[in-house]
């Protein structure tokens, strides 16, 4: 199983937004942020034909961004709004649902900083130590030889959002 970690694009400024008494949960993105996460979904398409299943966070950034994506397969994966991908959510439950989609061939999972980074490090090492950076928008990909567990994953490949959207012209 290969395992698609992707941090939400670009979303309107966190205390600006707060200043309007809304919930961060229900903080969108920019038109910046949607313009290039399409870009950035049509170069993961182009590398990762097999996409079968999307998990997205909650709150409405990720979950545009997740949504965003799956418009760009030309097979619809299926759509699946994960609470242990919000902010507060839990790794070790986010593995629990992992380890029953073991299935499938990619599954991608959309959320937020650290948390992403956090697991990457976690299922890499089994220490929960995180050693990489999604910047907003970017994205890495995992491999699993047999079922997921924590230091049972293989980086394949780290990548900025800027790099991604390089890849779609190619």
């Amino acid at each position: 199983m290969k395992l698609l970690l992707l941090r939400h694009a670009i979303a309107e400024d966190r205390a600006a937004f707060a200043a309007t008494g809304k919930e961060d949960r229900l903080r969108p993105l920019t038109d910046d942020g949607r313009k290039k996460m399409r870009r950035t979904a049509e170069a993961l398409v182009r590398l990762l034909p097999d996409l079968a299943l999307i998990a997205t966070s909650p709150c409405l950034r990720a979950r545009e961004s997740a949504e965003i994506l799956a418009r760009a397969c030309p097979e619809q994966p299926a759509l699946s709004e994960l609470a242990d991908l919000s902010p507060t959510g839990s790794a070790a439950a986010l593995l629990k649902f992992l380890q029953t989609q073991k299935s499938l061939p990619l599954v991608a999972c959309v959320g937020h900083e650290p948390n992403l980074s956090q697991l990457a490090g976690w299922l890499l090492t089994g220490t929960e130590q995180s050693f990489l950076e999604l910047r907003k928008g970017g994205a890495c990909l995992l491999e699993f030889a047999g079922r997921p567990a924590p230091g049972g994953a293989t980086l394949i490949w780290h990548l900025t959002p800027s790099q991604l959207r390089s890849l779609r012209a190619t």
